[in-house]
């Protein structure tokens, strides 16, 4: 098995203002240590460049929860990779269930944002998952067939590597409900197995995550899956003590 460094990134939603953020970092920072997984933190937009400075010289790197797909124009109340690594920002969420169900995001849009992320030199987490009536339909792999191949359709095979994909069931976000540890590695290697038919190399190198109610006690649980790279954590990323305890996890 390829050697997949664990990933955890902390999704804080619309939480937090910048003077929040540098504390809580701080708090992160000294609480993670120096060695273990990749650990993202990705506040709002008002507090990316708070985070910025607080991230420096510590392992944490910043990421944002959304990106138009266009350098510039005339999109009010959008931002672009541009602005954003003119910030320090590395990563950047994609796809997010939220922006899909509240804001109107679509596989059209993403099969844009995605490659817009990566030529510009960002990071994408792509975000896929189904609703609780689609899983109770045994339509979980149609939807996750679906948005992988429409999501990445217009990234190449040596671009494929660069992408970390999180699954997000959506059913089990901001909800207390959490996919079985079974639940979600089996739609981590149906995801895994997706990418393998564009590029097998870059399949065995992806870090996939779960997301969804990630929390101190059951994260070592989903962490040890084989196809589980590491988790997109929401409601457990606020508080310091659980979401270093979820670092330690993996």
């Amino acid at each position: 098995m390829p050697d997949r460094r664990p990933y955890i990134a902390a999704n804080w939603k619309m939480h937090k203002t910048g003077t929040e953020a540098r504390d809580l970092i701080a708090q992160v920072a000294e609480g993670i240590g120096e060695a273990g997984p990749e650990v993202i933190v990705c506040p709002p937009f008002t507090a990316l460049a708070a985070a910025v400075e607080a991230a420096s010289g510590t392992p944490i790197r910043i990421g944002a929860q959304n990106m138009h797909q266009e350098p510039h124009g005339a999109f009010t109340g959008e931002v672009s990779a541009g602005m954003l690594l003119d910030l320090g920002v590395e990563v950047v969420v994609l796809g997010h269930s939220e922006r899909r169900a509240l804001f109107g995001e679509t596989d059209e849009l993403l099969v844009r944002k995605v490659p817009a992320a990566l030529n510009a030199g960002l990071e994408p987490i792509l975000c896929v998952g189904e609703t609780e009536e689609e899983r109770n339909s045994d339509d979980t792999e149609r939807v996750l067939t679906t948005q992988i191949e429409a999501d990445l359709a217009d990234v190449s095979g040596s671009e494929l590597a660069k992408v970390v994909v999180a699954y997000e069931p959506v059913w089990a976000i901001g909800t207390g409900n959490t996919a079985t540890a079974e639940q979600a590695q089996e739609a981590c290697a149906l995801i895994r197995g997706l990418l393998a038919k564009r590029d097998e190399g870059a399949a065995a190198t992806v870090r996939i995550l779960y997301g969804g109610s990630v929390k101190p006690a059951n994260a070592e649980e989903l962490l040890s899956q084989p196809d589980i790279d590491g988790a997109l954590v929401g409601g457990a990323s606020l508080e310091p003590d659980d979401f270093t305890a979820i670092v330690r996890a993996a």
